[in-house]
């Protein structure tokens, strides 16, 4: 009988008849439900991010008539352009524009030639306190900036920096760097010590191995600090609004806050006002965007 039952399993082992269907798996399905919810959540989310933003763009277009209609119209009936053209003719909004652009781009470049000397130091030499003086430059990280608003005004005042756009850029200097040379170092470190030995046998000094071999690899992440600075230094209002006095010197946060009035406020015009002061970020996170994500997990992840 065993010999029959051994028989009979070969049999159908071989004609195939207990094998599963072709195209057929045992595995189980992935479920969609699980997803599903992932796509609604993130939806929802966008949605929380992108609709101020809509909102903002939409009453930049509305007369002040229509500007606080409920419900709220996010199409403008009837569009008008009038708040932009308003908003750039006032008084010295175009040079308040025009000193924001010099004090972000001073700003930006000073800091990225200033943190990545500094996170080329941190991640390529050897020097007593190496860690120690890295872990002090981080505590920058960790103060609230309000913290330092008159620490920073006594000594401006000291170097004789108050009522000066020079103040605002020493100082955008000093607030990025923390970050900036943390993000960088990072990057550094992943970069092959190969390629320097290499250039360090053909007679390259320091210099030379900084300028042209490391700053050409590390695009990525130069490009996630040149997003974050620009941003910093375009949007800061409070150390603007401590330092500045005249006002041929304001930037372009103290022009829009110019705007708002006592009793009332202009909105559509406020808001015309933000949306110009948004075109320069946007343009920025364009031209460095294919960068930007490389660069920020290169910084966070191997730092």
């Amino acid at each position: 009988m065993t010999a029959a039952l051994n028989s009979s399993t070969r049999t159908r082992r071989a004609d195939g008849s207990n094998r599963p269907r072709r195209g057929s798996s045992n595995r189980p399905r992935r479920g969609t439900g699980g997803q599903g919810f992932r796509y609604l959540v993130l939806t929802v989310g966008a949605l929380v991010m992108v609709l101020p933003f809509l909102y903002m763009l939409s009453t930049s277009f509305k007369s002040q008539t229509y500007v606080l209609t409920i419900p709220p119209q996010f199409i403008p009936h009837p569009a008008t352009v009038s708040n932009y053209r308003e908003a750039w003719t006032s008084d010295g909004f175009a040079r308040y524009f025009v000193n924001s652009i010099m004090v972000a781009v001073a700003s930006t470049a000073l800091s990225l030639l200033l943190s990545s000397m500094m996170a080329f130091a941190f991640a390529r030499f050897s020097f007593p306190g190496k860690e120690l003086l890295f872990k002090v430059l981080l505590l920058g990280l960790m103060i609230p900036a309000m913290m330092l608003i008159i620490p920073q005004f006594i000594l401006a005042k000291y170097l004789g920096l108050i009522d000066s756009q020079a103040g605002l850029v020493v100082f955008y200097v000093g607030s990025s760097l923390s970050l900036n040379t943390f993000l960088l170092r990072g990057f550094f470190q992943a970069i092959p010590a190969e390629l320097e030995q290499a250039m360090q046998m053909d007679g390259a000094g320091a210099w030379t191995r900084y300028w042209r071999l490391i700053l050409p690899l590390a695009k990525p992440a130069l490009a996630t600090a040149t997003i974050f600075t620009f941003l910093g230094s375009w949007d800061e209002f409070v150390w603007a609004l401590t330092i500045i006095n005249t006002p041929s010197k304001r930037t372009l946060p103290l022009a829009i806050s110019l705007f708002q009035g006592q009793n009332s406020t202009l909105w559509g015009l406020v808001f015309a006002a933000a949306v110009i002061a948004v075109v320069p970020v946007v343009v920025v996170f364009l031209l460095f965007q294919r960068y930007f994500v490389q660069g920020l997990t290169a910084g966070a992840v191997k730092g």
